[in-house]
């Protein structure tokens, strides 16, 4: 059988990355920029950062700074006219997710306005030509929107978010530079964190798996299990190791997939706006959980990576529990809430949220089959713990 990688043309890494951004940009020909970000990181200077180095370069540059947390519809209308507005012909995408899933959607519309219905590209969109070309400069370590061909837009109306998958989305140039997300808050390098390690952990055992992927997504694991609590409590190391392992999962899930605990988080932030990266982090452990006895001996990999002793030796049962614990005290050592009450899911909408994660695209990677009844009394479990 066949497998295929999609990754970045160019990609760079390490502090003081971000040097190179000029560079790229005049080796691509490239005229005009829209920077696509968020009102926070204008306040805080990481966006002027960037636009230094693009005046003391005489490059051109215009701003769409209105990208909210879980962008919905209006937000990708809004950055579609300034773009078309701007004179630009490529993106500048500063930030976590959102701004990065953002401009996927503003750059397949341009190029592709038989779908600037918005919601016309949930799922695997027919596009037939790429983006326009987009400069991925990623603020947080975790969502490796940089990388991936996939994005999530939230449709407010309907209450739901949806998964686009569309290998024309990726962006040209990836920047990932920790100089960048050493000022993060440390509940979003916690919640980030744990959205990588979903990732890895989702992409290592989902249906769509491989040898290539099974080697990247095990090296997250490793990489951020040693890093995560370190980087949380400001160890500039820590965070420049997260910033690569992040990345390093994306390379790896975006081209197999992920799973249930995916399904089950994007609904809750279409019903609550709650962070994506901590609706990841609650529910991962109950998912793991469900999931053991259809996972071979992964979970032993999983254990080794993590540093569990005796993980080699250990009965798979025993071995697959101490997986699923580790992460739970990971979750507790970063500060992540213990069940989804405290992020606000009402057990009224138990019913319609299971309904949406049932239907979501990741749902179909996990590898036990997730019906509708499971997947409630999963939310139930996670709800109060």
């Amino acid at each position: 059988m066949s497998q295929r990688m999609i990754l970045n043309e160019t990609s760079w890494f390490g502090r003081g990355a971000i040097q190179n951004l000029v560079t790229e940009i005049s080796r691509r020909g490239f005229s005009k920029a829209l920077i696509v970000s968020d009102k926070g990181l204008v306040k805080c200077g990481v966006v002027e950062k960037i636009t230094a180095l693009l005046n003391a370069a005489g490059k051109a540059w215009a701003l769409y700074d209105r990208v909210v947390p879980n962008p919905g519809i209006a937000v990708v209308k809004e950055g579609v006219e300034a773009f078309r507005n701007s004179g630009a012909d490529y993106l500048i995408a500063i930030g976590g997710g959102s701004p990065q899933d953002t401009s996927k959607a503003i750059g397949i519309i341009i190029n592709n306005p038989q779908f600037s219905d918005v919601r016309s590209l949930e799922g695997f969109a027919q596009t037939s030509r790429p983006s326009v070309p987009i400069i991925a400069i990623p603020t947080t370590a975790g969502t490796a929107a940089e990388v991936t061909i996939n994005y999530v837009i939230t449709d407010e109306e309907n209450q739901r978010k949806f998964v686009c998958i569309d290998p024309h989305d990726i962006p040209q140039v990836a920047i990932i530079d920790a100089d960048l997300m050493d000022a993060m808050p440390a509940r979003l390098k916690a919640s980030t964190g744990i959205d990588a390690l979903t990732h890895a952990i989702e992409g290592y055992i989902t249906l769509g798996a491989w040898a290539l992927t099974d080697a990247l997504h095990l090296k997250a694991i490793e990489l951020i299990s040693a890093s995560l609590r370190e980087s949380v409590t400001g160890n500039t190391q820590a965070t420049e190791q997260m910033a690569l392992a992040q990345y390093v999962a994306g390379m790896g899930f975006s081209n197999v997939g992920l799973g249930l605990v995916h399904g089950m988080a994007h609904p809750l932030g279409a019903f609550y706006d709650t962070p994506h990266g901590v609706a990841n982090a609650v529910l991962l452990p109950w998912v793991m959980e469900w999931n053991a006895d259809y996972t071979g001996e992964k979970y032993r990999d999983i254990a080794r990576v993590m540093g569990i002793a005796d993980a080699v030796s250990l009965p798979l049962d025993k071995v697959r529990k101490l997986a699923v614990e580790a992460i739970r005290q990971l979750n507790r050592d970063v500060g992540i809430p213990a069940t989804l009450c405290e992020l606000g899911m009402v057990e009224e909408d138990i019913p319609a949220l299971t309904q949406a994660a049932f239907a979501d695209v990741c749902t179909s990677g996990n590898p036990r089959l997730a019906t509708p009844e499971a997947i409630e009394t999963l939310y139930r479990d996670a709800w109060l713990g």
